[in-house]
């Protein structure tokens, strides 16, 4: 059965591994999931990511997450715009998450990149989650 919304899968998939205290969770490869890890590395909320091809066209993206003092350094992580509901921000309009302390990715024509990259950068876009 076809997926209706991939990257909403990955980031549910790392909410319950982090809720059972997995150090790692795996999901199937894409470029935008491996773009959103890419932010998600850089802002220190993963340790990071690695990906294995089977061939065939199959990929599979293994996710190692990050705790601090027991627990997870991912305290939420949400879907803003889902497919059937598209979520578009000017660079002025870019929602904060928790007064700045956490982030929102965003699907820009330069990238995706976090919230305070692209007010740096004077882009919008497409909100595609928010971290704190």
């Amino acid at each position: 059965m076809a997926m209706t919304d991939p990257l909403g899968d990955m980031l549910t998939r790392i909410r319950n591994a982090a809720g059972r205290k997995k150090t790692s969770v795996s999901t199937p490869a894409s470029k935008l999931r491996a773009r959103v890890l890419d932010v998600l590395q850089s802002e220190g909320y993963i340790r990071g990511y690695s990906e294995t091809d089977f061939g065939n066209g199959k990929a599979e993206i293994t996710i190692e997450l990050k705790y601090h003092e027991g627990g997870s350094v991912i305290r939420e992580i949400a879907r803003v715009s889902k497919p059937g509901r598209r979520v578009y921000v000017s660079v002025k309009s870019i929602p904060q998450v928790a007064n700045g302390l956490g982030i929102t990715i965003l699907s820009t024509p330069k990238g995706v990149m976090a919230d305070h990259e692209a007010r740096e950068q004077n882009v919008g876009g497409e909100v595609l989650c928010s971290v704190f």
